[in-house]
């Protein structure tokens, strides 16, 4: 798991990435960047990482990416790539080792436009967050995000399968991951009731190497969340 403190405006650019090697600026609670590092150890792509202060950016990072969010990919080439589901197709095509999206052109298709249907949901992860952080009634969000979860529940039972992709781990469910393993953190797990088909996939994610190697216990999560929630983001927790 990246360990590395955050760097913030007045710090130094980085040099040149390594010949040989790719680097990712991330930001160690970042769900869209935790995205392209899962994706990175599936592949056991060698890679240099930095973490970035979200709240206090580097001048030098705006100048890789004007939108100023991870994750970004910058190659010894220097080329730049960011935009997360664009980062991990990137890397699912320049790395040919264990590929994560199906071959088939209509499979690959069909995962693509689950994950444009799950972007969608991503939303109503942060309205519950940010609305009990400021008291507000969250009902009508979290109903609204338990409904979009019952209809994830259903395209797995539909699927008859134990993931999103088939029978074993694949890109789609690489990319949807990170917001569930943060339920707790946001407070939605009682969303997932009547979920089971959901619920088991969870079970199933967690057993994934790949995901033991870099998640966060859910602890860490609701510290972080709660440091967001309060303006005072902790990008450095537990370091």
């Amino acid at each position: 798991m990246a360990s590395e403190r955050s760097v913030a405006e007045g710090s130094s650019a980085p040099g040149p990435v390594p010949k040989g090697k790719i680097r990712i600026y991330s930001m160690r609670f970042c769900p869209f960047a935790q995205r392209a590092r899962l994706v990175l150890a599936a592949k056991g792509i060698r890679y240099d990482i930095i973490n970035i202060n979200l709240k206090n950016k580097p001048s030098w990072f705006l100048e890789k990416n004007p939108l100023g969010a991870v994750p970004v990919l910058e190659t010894d080439h220097g080329e730049i790539i960011y935009e997360s589901p664009i980062v991990c197709e990137y890397l699912d095509e320049m790395y040919k080792q264990k590929k994560l999206f199906p071959e088939d052109p209509f499979e690959k298709a069909k995962q693509k436009m689950l994950l444009e249907e799950f972007s969608k949901v991503i939303p109503y992860f942060y309205k519950v967050l940010t609305g009990r952080s400021k008291c507000e009634n969250t009902s009508a969000a979290e109903q609204e995000l338990k409904e979009k979860l019952a209809k994830l529940n259903e395209t797995l039972l539909q699927k008859k399968t134990r993931f999103f992709g088939g029978n074993s781990v694949t890109m789609i469910d690489y990319l949807m991951w990170p917001w569930f393993e943060r339920v707790d953190g946001y407070g939605v797990r009682h969303c997932l009731d009547g979920a089971s088909q959901l619920q088991q996939w969870m079970q199933d994610m967690m057993d994934d190497p790949v995901i033991k190697a870099t998640m966060f216990d859910s602890e860490t999560h609701k510290a972080f969340l709660q440091s967001f929630c309060d303006g005072k983001p902790n990008y450095d927790l537990g370091l």
